[in-house]
């Protein structure tokens, strides 16, 4: 029971506490209520004037692009008006020219009539001149004109043969002069000794004892030595001397040293000549490098390639017409390059054309060809610059010139080449040279006689005063000297004199 009642005493406290908790979360609500809507009235209120302020600066903002708006419309109205008043004076201009040129278009078309009017009646007055003139002369207009020409000519002949003459010696002297100057201040500058080094094919021997030992027993001494070397040697009867055959400079002058040493050392037999042999070629071998180096060292030109340099090494033991060719290519390196600075061609590729134009004298007894060719084909192969090759291909005018180095190598290997002293001739080579000149002379219709002087260097021509008169003499001087241009070689140059001269004799009896 007492649990009943304190049962109910609890359910009655529970609705009771529910119903007080209602009132009271029903009173705190209200009270909660009344603070929220005060709060978001606020927030309201504080909105409102946050977007009145911004609705006022944005309306300021906006007066103000307006304004500067419109301040740049005026702005561009005003350019656009000083643009326009440009624009209407240029056009006012253009009008005025265009005005100006229309009245001179105008005058011009009227000078033109007229002066086709003018040309026309010239043209007339020509036509009735001419007419007047073969009518009054009887002759035919080309007739009369090459009469006129004919009289003119014989009128005048003296005159004409004097200004030419004149003419011609103060250019002559004037280039002469020049030319001098320059090749006298290029060999000065080079200064290069050319004593003559000639590879002579004999050998001597100290007594005849010696050709014995040469030939060894059966042979074998001479077979072995000729088989290293790739060189005939000959015994005979010639007196204390043996002869050494062979195309090739390097092989011979091998051939020579070992012999020599083996005639100094005496013990010659196939060991010995083996090992004296093997010791020759390389000696040799290195005096070629050497001899290639001093020259590219004495030249200034060190761009070139190890194998070019050995290939230059052999001229050393390459001779034409006795002048030692590496010496002579080193004397035409400068040369040319001396001749460039003066004239103001290209100095480096010049000195470089003249040291490698006779490349191809080093190997010509081996390969098919004449030396420029030979020459042009190694130069490419090792890369050489094209107008190195076109400046070296020219110094025997087998290819035409095709920049000023070339002429200028020409001329520097004539100069080289022609000097006395320079290289020696057979006397079979320099009576044909001297035939030649005489006969293409002679080839010449009015041509009496015909003389080769001064070791080739002039031909004297005499004329037949009869059928070649003074102006005939000089062109035939000029056409002869461009006969023997085009088909002669020579080295150096050849004056050409004609001579015309009227003897009259009579006798007093």
């Amino acid at each position: 029971m007492d649990q009943l009642i304190s049962l109910i005493v609890y359910i009655a406290c529970l609705g009771i506490g529910s119903i007080l908790g209602y009132y009271a979360r029903q009173s705190i609500a209200r009270r909660n209520y009344r603070t929220i809507e005060a709060k978001l009235q606020k927030k309201v209120e504080k909105t409102r004037q946050e977007v009145e302020e911004i609705t006022r600066e944005a309306k300021q903002k906006a007066e103000e692009i307006v304004q500067a708006a419109k301040e740049e419309e005026d702005k561009r109205r005003q350019r656009l008006l000083k643009t326009e008043q440009v624009l209407l004076k240029r056009e006012n201009i253009l009008d005025t020219k265009l005005t100006g040129l229309e009245t001179k278009e105008k005058e011009f078309q009227g000078k033109i009539k007229r002066l086709k009017e003018v040309k026309e009646s010239l043209e007339n007055l020509k036509q009735e001149a001419l007419g007047n003139l073969e009518r009054i002369s009887e002759l035919p207009k080309e007739e009369a004109k090459k009469e006129l020409l004919t009289s003119i000519e014989k009128e005048f002949q003296q005159e004409i043969l004097e200004r030419i003459r004149k003419l011609e010696k103060a250019g002559i002297e004037r280039f002469e002069v020049r030319a001098k100057e320059i090749l006298t201040s290029a060999v000065q500058k080079c200064a290069l000794s050319q004593a003559q080094e000639i590879t002579t094919s004999t050998v001597s021997l100290p007594d005849e004892d010696v050709k014995g030992k040469i030939i060894g027993k059966e042979g074998r001494n001479i077979r072995t030595l000729e088989k290293l070397t790739g060189v005939e040697i000959i015994v005979d009867d010639t007196p204390q001397t043996v002869i050494l055959s062979s195309f090739d400079p390097v092989r011979r002058y091998i051939a020579k040293i070992s012999l020599e040493k083996l005639i100094q050392d005496g013990r010659i037999q196939p060991a010995r000549i083996e090992e004296i042999v093997s010791k020759t070629k390389e000696e040799i071998s290195s005096q070629i490098k050497d001899a290639g180096e001093t020259a590219i060292y004495d030249t200034g030109i060190l761009d070139l390639d190890p194998k070019l340099v050995q290939l230059l090494g052999r001229l050393k033991f390459r001779t034409s017409y006795g002048q030692n060719v590496l010496l002579h290519s080193i004397e035409v390196a400068h040369l040319a390059g001396s001749i460039a600075s003066e004239v103001g061609a290209d100095a480096k590729i010049a000195k470089k054309a003249g040291l490698l134009h006779d490349i191809g004298k080093a190997v010509d007894h081996q390969i098919q060809g004449s030396h420029v060719e030979i020459g042009i084909r190694i130069l490419e192969k090792f890369g050489v610059e094209k107008k190195v090759i076109d400046a070296m291909k020219s110094h025997h005018e087998e290819y035409p010139y095709e920049s000023p180095e070339s002429v200028i190598v020409q001329t520097a290997d004539a100069v080289s080449g022609s000097r006395p002293g320079a290289r020696k001739d057979t006397l079979e080579d320099y009576l044909k040279r001297l035939g030649e000149l005489e006969k293409v002379a002679s080839s010449f219709s009015g041509v009496d006689k015909a003389w080769a002087l001064q070791a080739g260097r002039e031909i004297r021509v005499f004329v037949k005063p009869e059928e070649l008169d003074d102006l005939a003499a000089r062109k035939l001087a000029r056409e002869i000297a461009n006969r023997i241009q085009e088909e002669l070689r020579y080295p150096g140059e050849i004056k050409v004199t004609v001579i015309r001269e009227s003897r009259v004799i009579e006798y007093a009896k």
